[in-house]
């Protein structure tokens, strides 16, 4: 599967990638946001990681 030429597993790596480093950053109170925002983006890293292993594992 791809989405404008790239591919959607490597799309959602990317994305993951970001994800992690917002929450160690904000874990390690290197940036200051509220906890909610911290759950709220924690939630969707989990549903992102599970998108992305699927999604892996039934393109190979």
């Amino acid at each position: 599967m791809t989405l404008a030429g790239i591919s959607l597993v490597l799309l959602l790596g990317i994305i993951n990638l970001i994800l992690v480093v917002f929450q160690v950053s904000t874990g390690k109170k290197w940036l200051k946001v509220n906890f909610t925002w911290h759950r709220r983006l924690g939630i969707l890293l989990l549903f992102t990681a599970i998108i992305h292993a699927v999604l892996a594992y039934l393109s190979r």
